[in-house]
Order: C-alpha cells, then structure tokens, then sequence
C-alpha cells in the first residue's frame, strides 16, 4: 500500500498523517445484505495497510457502521476518518452552508462515528452565494475544540477554495489543506449529481502549482474501465448519459493497450491515472469483493511516465511542441 502525508492540527500543534493512497469509500454500505458484509471488507482492507476511510453524514447509515467497526475491533487510533457535512438537502431539500448546520453535522458525525475526534472533515457542497467568513470562523473553533484535525472541501471549485483560504490567511485562521472533487480518466459529460466538480484543466494546473493534495471520489469512474460496458451497450442509463463520449472511447481504447504493455487491467490503469498526477493525489474506492480490493492495490502501484498520462488524456504533443 502506497501512502500520502497530510497535514493537520492538534492542540495548536502542526501534526502529519500517513494516510493511505487508496481510501475505503463507505457510501455503498447501505447496499450490503448486512453490517457484517461491510465489516469483512474494511478488516481486508486494514489488512492490506489501508488506513483511511471516506463517509459523510448524507451517507444513510455509513458512519454508524463505520463507527460501530472500528469501535468492535479497537482500532479508532490506528485509522483516519474522513466525513464531509452541511449537504444541500441532508435531510430536507435546501442551502445548509451556514454555522448552525455545520455545528449540527459534526456534533451528529462524532456520535454516528463513535469518536471524539474527526481527522479530516470536508464541507460536501459550495453555496456560492454563502460569504466563506462565517464557514471558516465555525471551521476553526472545531479545529480548536479539538473536534476536527484537518478541513477540507469536497466538490468547491478550486477558486472558492482558494477565495476561502486567503480569508483564512488574512484572519490568521486554518485554511483547507485538501479538496475533494472527482478526477478519473472519464471525463463527465455532466455533473453526476447537482453541485458536483469534476477536474478539468484549470484545476489540474492550479493543484499542479499549489500541490494542495486532491482526494478524488468516483476515481474509477463508476466502473466504466471494468469491461462490463462498451459503445453498443446502451442497458445502463446513467452510464451513457455520464460517460458515453467519443473521447472516452478512446481513453478506454488507449489504457486497454497500455494495460496490455503493463500486465495489468484497463481499471487498475484508470486508477494509476489518477495516481500519477503532478501533484499529491489519493483514490477513493468502494470495494465490495476482495478481488477488488486486490486490483486496486494493483493499479497503485502502476507508475505512469507524463507521456503516458497525456496519452490517455488525448494531450500529445503537437508536431514542433517542447514541454
């Protein structure tokens, strides 16, 4: 298992967490037969040197059972949470970006998680017509409470966060040291869901030059590389309205023959894509099988040349072009 340092604050003390590259994803607990299910693949995972979970407190029950786990088997000190609030319609429809929610979510987190502690806690939607003052003000007293080690912002644009952290700056407060929007090989032809940010060029070039690390979800790209679909399958709805594009045929076409040359999958390809980024990345995933879990360390541990990476991003260089 490969692993990403990130930072945090602890009774006004700089603090660093190993973290693994691969972080359990906890938002498809719900489909699991049972709670035993969920607890088998994050013991395989543990197993495996993983030691970093994703949840949020929109995520029906999965901190309850994330909670519940790591509680069961001791293990809260040895791992990293990460859950995200104040998601625009948890539970009812409507802007929750202001203090009282966030102060709610984080109080209900710590008690679904069983913890007194969050590591890294991210704000899951932008409101754009929300002044980030006031959030950041909140976020800090939860950073100085102890509460939360590290914030972050799930699904900002990387402008708001940059806007959120010269306020912080000015103000002598902590700013975001992560983001968490969606990187992967697939490009979206549209936000997967209301609010969402996908990585684009712009905000691969300004991590690339603030070297904010970046926590991608749907890293895999909701299973486009895994064979189960192709041009003529049309049977998965959201699949073809998301990622169905002449040019993601041919990053698909690209990293099969990459993966072909590598020994390896045209998934655990997609996955080193987003691993192998000029700047500080990890992965988040949702295994449900062991074999998944196995192809995912798989494809960590691909290294990937910029050349390559610019392959199967459809960037070749032009005739007479210097990097």
């Amino acid at each position: 298992m490969n692993y990403i340092t990130l930072k945090g604050l602890v009774d006004n003390k700089s603090i660093e967490k190993r973290c693994s590259r691969l972080i359990m994803g906890t938002a498809g607990f719900y489909q699991f037969d049972d709670k035993e299910q969920a607890f088998t693949i994050m013991d395989q995972y543990v197993q495996a040197g993983g030691n970093m979970f994703d949840s949020a407190h929109q995520y029906i029950n999965s901190e309850e059972i994330l909670g519940e786990w790591a509680e069961a088997r001791g293990i809260r000190k040895d791992i990293y949470i990460l859950t995200k609030g104040a998601h625009h319609d948890d539970p009812e429809p409507g802007p929750r970006l202001y203090p009282e929610a966030i102060n709610k979510d984080v109080k209900e987190s710590l008690e679904r998680l069983r913890t007194d502690y969050i590591d890294f806690y991210a704000l899951h939607r932008d409101v754009l017509s929300v002044d980030v003052g006031p959030i950041m003000e909140v976020l800090n007293e939860h950073i100085v409470a102890g509460r939360v080690h590290t914030i972050g912002a799930s699904n900002w644009s990387h402008s708001r966060i940059q806007e959120a952290n010269d306020y912080a700056a000015k103000h002598g407060l902590v700013g975001f040291t992560f983001s968490s929007p969606n990187l992967s090989l697939a490009k979206c032809n549209k936000p997967r869901w209301v609010g969402c940010v996908s990585v684009n060029e712009e905000i691969s070039n300004w991590h690339k030059g603030t070297q904010m690390p970046l926590l991608s979800w749907s890293s895999q790209a909701g299973g486009f590389f895994s064979g189960r679909f192709s041009p003529e399958n049309r049977e998965n709805e959201e699949m073809v309205e998301l990622y169905y594009s002449e040019d993601n045929w041919e990053r698909y076409n690209r990293a099969q023959k990459l993966a072909l040359e590598k020994g390896a999958s045209v998934i655990e390809i997609a996955l080193a894509y987003v691993l192998n980024q000029p700047y500080p990345t990890a992965a988040i995933i949702g295994p449900e099988k062991v074999e998944e879990l196995l192809s995912s360390i798989k494809g960590s541990k691909i290294l990937l040349t910029a050349e390559e990476i610019d392959l199967l991003n459809l960037h070749e260089l032009k005739i007479g072009e210097v990097r």
